[in-house]
């Protein structure tokens, strides 16, 4: 026997109705290229969605065609969203921080037809046009007055595709499993992988993002996404805001500015942010030398790479803003878990919240959890034992595309292999241990590059750290641990080893430090330990 209920498509065209309809008047303020301060409404965004779907639809795409954006979380990045997928085609959003090579392959492979570019990139397309032969033009997303100059072929402005078309759209009624959006791994291992979402598996994805337990948004909230747009949907946040009624501040090409971010918050009454530990540490840094407190400023959820502990305290000491850890990965659309109090655990003191914090959180419902051994047998969750991280779930991938199981990414028994190692204690808190690739084995034991990171981020000296894997005689693998120096500080190495002592195992501490000016980046903001292994190829330790 079937249940008696209506069966309405989970649509991405839905939330944008909704907006318009229950949050119209709901404000959007966008820090842009030719705008210091844009300030619209819900309804306004979606009327304008509109118009861009009466121009797509005009541009002779059909169902399932990708278009592509590099642009900046702003107005008109938002608008794409819901014009794209909502009538039908699919939402490429390609990172621009990438370099040519990968941004040619990303857009050859995707089959991008179009292309909406901030003007700020339209050169970048410049350099590669030659080579992404098969996209039929480029739209400028910029108006009239600030259009550039540019050798590429068939562009349009924005503003000019859509100012005589109609803020009428009838939606298309989709099939709830059709392709809604497509993003790309950072393929530090091979070429990208592209991941493609369906409405129904967005849509879930907001509803759980929503929890009180997750982001826990309202239509209260002010959110300053600086997550990018362009990479796994910003985290949900283009979807879970317009479904709350969440006024929406994006900062344009300023995400990594933390004067700018400051000034934000502070005009704007920010009471989340969102985004990656290092737009985070130069927020930071701004707020200690300028005296500043961000008093509107509730709590932050920070993903992409571990959380260091003293970023957490510094937070909630100086500022009085709770920290939530979060874990996912493109692949996931991209949340898996959230470090949110949880009921039972109030009376822990301030040093052992500040210790759970640092984890990656707990399963949020739709997303299932496991560790596993080599031989795939499950393993206790009792924060001890660690294994290989597996999830299922409505909003995790399948497969990739036009992959076909090539990748060999799933289990046969369905759940995706995520490459991390983790641990899982008995209330349901996850913590990543490592990489697979990145594990180091020393002596035949794991060491754990992580725990070894964040524990050096704690001293006063240690602007930013990275702890890789290098050959030994006697070990086969051994610890070393790569410094960037907080300003006006002078930490030493014998200084630096010292302070693991009584933090971790005695054989964990590493063997060596060396100092740099930085540490390499992959374009969504996290350590590329591919480079530093190549940069460290050729070192030797002391002894």
């Amino acid at each position: 026997m079937q249940g008696l209920m209506m069966n309405t498509p989970l649509l991405i065209s839905a939330i944008a109705e909704h907006g318009s309809r229950f949050h119209g008047e709901r404000e959007i303020v966008s820090v842009t290229g030719d705008n210091p301060r844009h300030c619209y409404t819900f309804r306004q965004a979606i009327n304008r969605s509109r118009q861009l779907a009466n121009a797509l639809d005009n541009l002779g795409l059909d169902h399932g065609d990708r278009v592509a954006t590099l642009a900046w979380n702003d107005y008109r990045h938002l608008e794409i969203y819901y014009a794209v997928s909502g009538a039908g085609y699919v939402c490429h959003t390609v990172n621009p921080r990438l370099f040519p090579d990968q941004l040619i392959y990303i857009i050859n492979h995707a089959e991008d037809r179009w292309i909406f570019v901030d003007a700020m990139f339209v050169p970048l397309l410049e350099k590669i046009s030659e080579h992404i032969k098969d996209v039929e033009g480029f739209v400028v997303l910029t108006d009239a007055a600030h259009m550039p100059e540019t050798s590429l072929p068939n562009v349009i402005c924005y503003e000019t595709l859509i100012a005589d078309e109609s803020a009428e759209y009838a939606w298309p009624d989709l099939d709830e499993n059709s392709a809604s959006a497509l993003c790309y791994t950072s393929g530090t291992t091979g070429d990208p992988k592209g991941v493609l979402y369906s409405h129904r598996s967005t849509i879930l994805h907001a509803y759980a993002g929503n929890a009180p337990d997750a982001l826990g948004l309202s239509s209260n909230d002010v959110v300053l996404p600086v997550v990018p747009l362009f990479h796994v949907n910003a985290w949900g946040i283009p979807y879970s805001t317009i479904m709350a009624g969440s006024k929406i501040v994006f900062p344009g090409p300023k995400m990594g500015d933390g004067e700018a971010l400051c000034e934000l918050i502070e005009s704007e009454g920010v009471t989340l942010a969102l985004g990656v530990p290092t737009v985070w540490l130069a927020l930071l840094q701004y707020c200690s030398k300028a005296g500043k407190t961000l008093g509107s400023l509730q709590r932050t959820v920070i993903g992409g790479a571990a959380v260091p502990r003293s970023m957490i305290q510094e937070f909630r000491d100086v500022h009085n803003v709770e920290v939530r850890q979060g874990w996912g990965m493109t692949e996931m659309s991209p949340l898996g878990t959230i470090n949110a109090q949880k009921a039972g655990l109030e009376s822990l003191s301030d040093d052992d919240k500040l210790d759970l914090a640092t984890k990656a959180g707990r399963g949020m419902f739709g997303c299932e959890l496991r560790i596993v051994d080599d031989d795939g047998n499950s393993l206790p969750w009792d924060g001890v034992a660690y294994g290989a991280l597996h999830v299922r779930g409505p909003w995790v991938c399948s497969d990739y595309f036009k992959l076909d199981g090539s990748a060999e990414s799933h289990t046969e028994d369905g759940w995706f292999e995520t490459g991390d190692v983790a641990t899982i204690d008995a209330n349901g808190f996850m913590a990543i241990t490592d990489r697979t690739k990145d594990v180091i084995k020393s002596g035949g034991e794991w060491i754990s590059s992580i725990e070894l990171e964040n524990t050096v981020m704690g001293h006063e000296g240690v602007a930013e750290a990275a702890v890789i894997g290098v050959a030994h005689p006697k070990w086969t693998e051994r610890p070393l641990l790569v410094v960037v120096r907080a300003a006006g500080t002078n930490a030493t190495r014998d200084e630096l080893l010292a302070y693991y002592e009584g933090k971790v195992a005695g054989w964990w501490i590493p063997n060596d430090v060396q100092f740099v000016d930085e540490l390499p980046h992959t374009a969504t903001g996290k350590i590329k330990k591919i480079e530093l292994r190549k940069q460290f190829a050729d070192y030797a330790f002391p002894d």
